[in-house]
């Protein structure tokens, strides 16, 4: 049985963030909570969604304190803005980090207590706050899905919340907004985009209709990343690379992921490795470990990644997908090993232990022990 789900409403194309006003004013509030980051701000995007508030005579208060990687107290101190500030909904700007903790002070808005009281599985009882997305990286798709992950630095621990109510209400998607990000960044959330449609389209719960939109997600931003990180004002690929990102983020909010986020999520709780950069890294090894279960499915990612894979071996156009992957981590300059952004030994039986608990594991398609992991972490060390 399959089953398919996107609860957000999605507002895409150029200069679309001019409908902010609109949709604020057909939610009929009064006050709104901005929350941000700095790079944002210094960016100049925070004057354009905020022009848009003022336009539809909307009052708000601007958080913008969000870290990578965002803690508990972080959520907390947004919090007490929003309820400080009598705030009705929020609005969201910026990449993963922003739109996670926008929907942390939704669900918390809606529910009250601790954010911490909702890791796992549906905990919510009470639909979010109004949220409004509005990615400015092309990314992590949290703009379109029912999870979000918070760091307890008191743990080392980064955990998932994963519900239906805390998906934002609408997500306004503006390619504009995606162009002031230096190259690095679109490197690092670009490569974060690819490994969502990856693990969602090996996913053993995925189905046709998200298949459909990760492979076309692989399709899209294989061809686009380079062009977006090498020229940050081609309008083509960075429209393609939003759409690339929207594309993994519907589908994997359908499927769950794999062994990479699973392992990603400890490398950055641990050594405050950027997320993106975290699954950059690990994404061949556990492509290598996943060859066998799936050799078909490697053999279409790398098609889509622009492979000739005619008259190969099974297997061989299977492994021409990871010799793809190769290639763009090298030609990105983004790392290819734990160590080169300051993991330690000493600390990979701690992070195989949390990496065990993701429910990622469980739909990675190759099935997979605690050993197993422990062994992907020393190869990519």
């Amino acid at each position: 049985m399959s089953f398919f789900r996107c609860p957000t409403e999605v507002i895409y194309g150029f200069n679309s963030v001019k409908r902010l006003g609109e949709v604020l004013a057909d939610l009929k509030v009064m006050k709104v909570l901005l929350v941000t980051d700095k790079g944002v701000r210094a960016a100049g995007i925070l004057d354009v969604v905020a022009d848009q508030i003022k336009g539809a005579g909307i009052s708000f208060e601007v958080f913008e304190e969000v870290e990578p990687n965002p803690s508990v107290e972080t959520v907390e101190k947004a919090f007490g803005v929003f309820m400080e500030s009598k705030c009705e909904a929020i609005v969201a700007v910026g990449g993963g980090s922003p739109l996670d903790v926008g929907k942390a002070v939704g669900i918390l808005g809606a529910n009250g207590g601790s954010i911490l009281e909702y890791e796992g599985v549906e905990k919510a009882k009470n639909v979010s706050a109004p949220v409004i997305a509005i990615p400015t990286t092309a990314g992590t798709g949290s703009e379109v899905t029912i999870y979000l992950v918070i760091t307890d630095q008191k743990r080392s621990y980064k955990f998932t919340i994963v519900s239906k109510k805390a998906a934002a209400k609408v997500a306004i998607l503006d390619p504009m907004l995606t162009t002031s990000m230096p190259p690095s960044l679109t490197a690092s959330t670009g490569m974060d985009a690819l490994v969502h449609a990856i693990e969602s389209y090996t996913s053993l719960m995925s189905n046709p209709i998200s298949e459909a939109l990760a492979i076309k997600a692989i399709q899209l931003i294989s061809a686009n990343l380079r062009p977006a990180v090498f020229n940050g004002r081609d309008l083509t690929a960075r429209d393609a690379m939003l759409m690339g990102s929207l594309l993994a983020g519907m589908a994997f909010n359908n499927t769950r992921l794999g062994n990479a986020h699973a392992m990603s999520h400890p490398v950055s709780a641990y050594f405050g490795v950027p997320h993106g950069v975290a699954n950059a890294i690990l994404i061949p090894y556990v492509m290598e470990f996943n060859l066998p279960a799936v050799p078909q499915k490697f053999k279409e990612i790398a098609r889509a990644m622009g492979c000739n894979v005619d008259g190969l071996s099974a297997m061989g156009a299977a492994k021409a997908a990871v010799v793809a992957i190769w290639e763009l981590l090298e030609d990105l300059g983004l790392p290819k090993k734990l160590s080169e952004v300051g993991v330690k030994e000493e600390a990979v039986s701690a992070m195989a232990d949390d990496a065990m608990k993701s429910g990622n594991v469980l739909v990675n398609p190759r099935t997979t022990t605690r050993e197993d992991i422990l062994k992907i972490y020393r190869q990519a060390l």
